[in-house]
């Protein structure tokens, strides 16, 4: 798997393989990432959007897993050597009480057993790796299984007709199916695992032990897919065994249970129909055993179909889409078949979801213990880390799951064993208190209890829906789960709204790092990457110092981007054309002037830039609010004169629609000497447009950020997270850490928007790629706009900042390094447009001499 370059793993690498020559920046983040995996330690990585961060990933982490194996080996092969040599020579005499020839029976015993392990290891080893050639290389055998595989395709649909034509069994025995077995709690039986379920010993031949791997996890699918088709890319592809983890929703392949929609009944489906699989009968003996139809079972979940399916995932590197179609072809499970495949895989790349939920990362049979974790995308990993272990449960959803576990127990009371009663009734009990503490009862219509006097309409009918597909029990149960947490690392906030159903009992965790420590205890080494960590020092004291990891295990890694300096011209603008300060607060923004001189701002940019222009509002309610203040004026008539208004949907299956729209309107406009000169694009941070998608070249020659989307201070989550933290971390600098936690979800939201935005741009002509992080809070969005318009060495940007809150010290030190470094700051409106001109008359220079491979300028402007 290694390309040369093998030295001692103390001193790093010599050179990384790679498929190009790389950056000077990426061979020093791939230095620093072999140094922590070898050193055993927690790294924090930032890596700026459009400087390789995945792929520097791939062969950094790769090429120490390659080296490290190969250590393995040869520290192995030394120790078996020196131990059959010993068993070769008798022992010297000793000097203990005990007979020479017991010790020296004692000294051979155990020398015995650590030649037969190491021999038992290396045979394992061995195996594995002549077991996975074979699979790469057996392209006969792969064949032959296929045409198998549809043979008993043919035989299962046979079998499946004539399945259909039995009579329907009688109510006793369906009912008889819903009757729970005796149930032990914890304290009754803390020896029994709640988790270990009856497996055909079929099942059991399949487990293997787990070798050395890297988990690579990140928040979505589509992220994910992307760092597979890096590793394609990459020169590992060939020699990786590299295996992806997802969702039922996202690896099913059986249809009839694919209609189901609702992810919740998927996974219940899939459940039941194993249930089935495994289900042994048991009549009494004389019973005459009553006919009825088949259970259902998946035809995907058969053992050598599974097992082959395995080794086909190890052999070659695949995506989801991949999985999905080697699964139909060899009438396999791509769900239950990865999960097999974990054991054995190198690399696992999986959501962030089924690494940092405990229950979740048993089920899908991931060990940490001693493996590398690397957690991509992690600016908004705390929030992640809450949001995974928070819960929230509806007025409605209690009250459905009230009807439903008393109807069960009224029907079954006369068959349920006294301790189940028990028990169901104590859960009644606390459904009913939750319910009154929303103000209602149980037993009547939530939607017509009252708990409040609002002007509220009711919930809107795709929210219903929603509520309605999920199992109200299966809430009940993911909260009940929650509360389980320690009462000092949570809140139960309790939202009374008109009606009951639409109140709601909601957890929150408010100690993200109590989660995060088993991973950190448990693992080898953990990197944190991401395009924008900013600021360290308030991610280290949240996550990892509250984690009890201490700062000499902590190594920080930053660098600039691949663009010269010259290539990149961040301004910090205080007021606008007409000399109007630029203060976009609260109390200042709603004002006409701010909304006049915004539109003038706009309409200078709009004059002097080609091509598309994106402008980023703070929130929905104001870019309603100042959309409609242009509308009055006139100033939206003025914007549409030189370039298409587009808005952002409101639906996100629209937003493709609007995106393609957009990019053919700029393409026109390019071809057509008319009288417009591009589109103009309406945003809203953290909005649908806001991750993952990027603009580039002409399609975002400009991005405006209009004021900064600061969170609700008077939010009750946020009360209570400022609360916890005021509590129990450290004042530093004059400032409490709920007040630093505010600023700093601000600057986040700035830096992704920097990161993201302003640089990913203008990477691939006429096309709309890349990704740009969402971020809830006012820091994360802003800074997600700025990382989309430069994504190659020879790509060039301007970034404005209007607001002159950007001027203060405290706020520029917060910026992203290599934009920190180069921003100026203009008191006036006349100076910063004249550098904005300098920029398009680059741009045009660039389109005479070759425009396909013109480095293209965008502008980022936050009139903040």
């Amino acid at each position: 798997m290694s390309a040369g370059g093998f030295t001692n793993m103390e001193n790093g690498r010599a050179q990384f393989p790679f498929p190009y020559q790389p950056y000077d920046i990426q061979e020093q983040f791939m230095q620093a990432l072999y140094k922590t995996l070898d050193q055993g330690k927690v790294g924090i990585f930032e890596s700026p959007t459009g400087t390789g961060k995945s792929l520097s990933l791939i062969c950094g982490a790769l090429s120490w897993l390659t080296d490290h194996e190969e250590k393995s080996r040869q520290k192995t092969a030394a120790l078996l050597h020196e131990g059959e040599a010993s068993l070769s020579t008798s022992s010297a005499p000793s000097s203990s009480a005990e007979p020479d020839w017991i010790t020296d029976f004692v000294h051979k015993k155990a020398e015995r057993d650590l030649v037969s392990k190491l021999k038992e290891e290396e045979l394992k080893r061995k195996t594995r790796e002549e077991k996975l050639e074979m699979i790469r290389n057996n392209v006969q055998l792969k064949y032959a299984m296929k045409r198998k595989s549809c043979e008993e395709e043919e035989a299962f649909k046979l079998l499946h007709l004539s399945k259909e034509e039995e009579t329907e069994a009688q109510g006793d025995q369906e009912d008889e199916e819903l009757v729970i077995a005796e149930y032990e709690s914890d304290d009754e039986s803390k020896t029994r695992s709640r988790f270990r379920g009856a497996e055909d010993d079929t099942d059991d031949e399949l487990v293997e032990e787990h070798v050395n791997k890297i988990y690579y996890c990140s928040r979505t699918h589509s992220q994910l897919a992307q760092f597979v088709h890096e590793v394609q890319k990459s020169p590992f592809s060939k020699n990786i065994s590299l295996v992806t983890l997802g969702s039922r929703q996202n690896l099913c392949i059986n249809e009839e249970v694919l209609r189901l929609g609702s992810i919740q009944r998927i996974n219940d489906r899939c459940v039941e129909m194993q249930k089935n699989k495994h289900a042994k009968p048991h009549h009494e003996e004389g019973a005459k055993r009553k006919r009825g139809p088949a259970k259902a079972v998946c035809p995907y979940h058969k053992a050598p179909a599974l097992q082959q399916m395995r080794d086909s995932v190890l052999g070659t590197v695949h995506d989801i889409e991949q999985m999905l179609k080697l699964g139909r072809e060899t009438h396999a499970c791509p769900y239950y078949a990865t999960r097999l495949a974990v054991p054995s895989a190198q690399l696992v790349v999986l959501p962030y979801q089924m690494l940092l939920h405990e229950a979740t990362r048993r089920a899908a049979g991931v060990q940490l213990k001693g493996q590398v974790v690397i957690i991509d995308e992690a600016h908004n990993l705390s929030d992640t880390l809450s949001s995974i272990h928070s819960a929230e449960i509806t007025g409605a959803q209690l009250c459905r799951a009230h009807s439903q576990l008393t109807q069960y127990a009224d029907r079954y009371k006369s068959r349920l064993k006294a301790k189940n009663l028990m028990y169901i009734k104590q859960i009644l009990f606390v459904i009913e208190g939750l319910v009154r503490v929303l103000g209602g009862k149980v037993g009547q219509n939530p939607q017509s209890q009252m708990t409040q006097t609002v002007s509220s309409a009711g919930q809107q009918g795709s929210e219903a829906e929603k509520v309605l597909s999920t199992s109200p029990m299966m809430q009940v149960e993911v909260f009940f789960m929650a509360l389980t947490n320690s009462n000092t690392d949570g809140r139960v906030l309790v939202h009374r709204q008109g009606t009951l159903s639409e109140g709601s009992v909601k957890f929150l965790l408010l100690n993200p790092a109590v989660h995060f420590a088993e991973v950190l205890k448990q693992c080898r080494a953990v990197i944190i990457a991401g395009g924008t960590m900013q600021p360290f020092s308030d991610f280290k004291q949240e996550l990892l110092f509250s984690a009890g990891v201490g700062e000499e295990r902590i190594t920080e890694f930053s660098c600039g981007h691949v663009i010269p300096p010259e290539n990149i011209l961040p301004l910090v603008l205080c007021s606008g054309p007409s000399g109007q300060e630029l203060d976009y607060t609260f109390q200042n923004r709603d004002s006409p002037r701010m909304m006049d001189e915004t539109g003038r701002i706009l309409s200078n940019i709009c004059n002097v830039v080609p091509g598309g222009v994106v402008c980023f509002f703070p929130s929905y309610e104001y870019s309603r609010r100042i959309v409609s203040h242009w509308e009055a004026s006139g100033a939206l008539t003025r914007l549409a004169n030189k370039k298409k208004i587009f808005q952002e949907p409101k639906k996100a299956n629209q937003v493709e629609q609007v995106l393609s729209e957009f990019s053919r309107c700029i393409q026109r406009c390019a071809v057509d000497a008319g009288g417009l000169t591009g589109a103009l694009l309406f945003c809203v941070v953290g909005g649908k447009m806001s991750e993952g998608i990027n603009f580039s070249d002409d399609l975002g020659r400009c991005v405006v950020m209009v004021g900064m989307p600061y969170p609700n201070i008077k939010s009750p989550e946020l009360q209570e997270k400022m609360s916890y933290l005021d509590k129990h971390l450290p004042h530093s600098g004059g400032r409490s850490p709920g007040q630093a936690l505010i600023e700093n979800l601000c600057m986040k939201a700035v830096n992704q928007s920097i990161g993201n935005d302003a640089i990913t741009f203008t990477i691939i002509t006429d096309s709309i790629v890349g990704k740009i992080v969402r971020s809830v809070f006012i820091c994360i969005g802003l800074n997600l706009p700025k990382g989309r318009a430069i994504r190659h060495r020879g790509d060039y940007s301007a970034i404005v900042m209007c607001d002159r809150r950007y001027a203060r010290p405290a706020t520029l030190s917060k910026l992203p390094t290599w934009i920190k470094s180069r921003t100026s700051t203009h008191t006036t409106f006349g100076t910063a447009f004249a550098a904005l001109r300098k920029v398009r008359n680059k741009s045009a220079h660039e389109s005479t001499h070759n425009k396909l491979l013109s480095c293209s300028k965008n502008i980022f402007i936050c009139c903040l």
